[in-house]
């Protein structure tokens, strides 16, 4: 598939998400995220801040973070953050049709739209059947890409990834490690519940990596 096609799903990712915040009530909104010190609200701050993002934006804040992305992404949800869900819920209905991006390759995209929609809804109990294409194509931009970048280049060195739900995925060499694609990219970045779903010799690397 081919980059022109990646906008169209984003964006029906970003709605699907919209309808599932829509939804919440306070409490949930307010329930720890997959990821970690997260709350839910915290996470839709921080896509709200990823959907607004421009290059120029993007190294401008990283210079005010001294290159730290950990520091830059907590800049960023403090700055999106609302006082309540439904400030912050609108902040993301007004960037939810944007196409602008940080100097990166466009499938990050669908890595934060995928990973974060699992973040908020996997502790919610919330089901979602995402576009293979996205998943997939999120999986290939992981797994070649360095930690550093936020990828998982490392952690899956030395194992073979087979997804069982596309006969077309199989990535890597080494100790298999198969399941779902979408189980594959979560566990991948760091989402070790995850990793209860997948089988495999490899998944022991896995489960044991720095």
């Amino acid at each position: 598939m081919s980059d022109s096609h990646v906008w169209p799903l984003v964006h029906a990712e970003r709605a699907a998400l919209l309808i599932d915040l829509d939804r919440l009530d306070d409490a949930q909104w307010e329930k720890q995220s997959l990821c970690a010190g997260w709350t839910v609200h915290d996470v839709a701050a921080h896509l709200a801040d990823t959907w607004k993002t421009t290059r120029l934006g993007f190294v401008a804040a990283m210079v005010r973070a001294r290159f730290d992305f950990d520091r830059q992404n907590a800049a960023g949800v403090a700055r999106e953050r609302r006082a309540t869900p439904q400030e912050t819920l609108e902040e993301l209905r007004q960037a939810a049709g944007r196409r602008s991006t940080p100097p990166a390759p466009l499938d990050t995209r669908l890595v934060e739209e995928v990973v974060h929609g699992e973040d908020i809804r996997r502790p919610l109990g919330l089901m979602h059947t995402y576009a293979p294409e996205a998943v997939v194509r999120a999986l290939r931009l992981q797994t070649r890409t360095s930690a550093s970048l936020g990828g998982a280049r490392e952690r899956v060195a030395g194992v073979c990834l087979t997804a069982t739900d596309s006969a077309a995925v199989t990535i890597g060499d080494g100790p298999e490690v198969s399941g779902t694609a979408l189980a594959l990219l979560l566990a991948v970045s760091g989402r070790k519940s995850a990793l209860d779903e997948l089988e495999g010799p490899g998944v022991a690397v896995l489960t044991n990596e720095p």
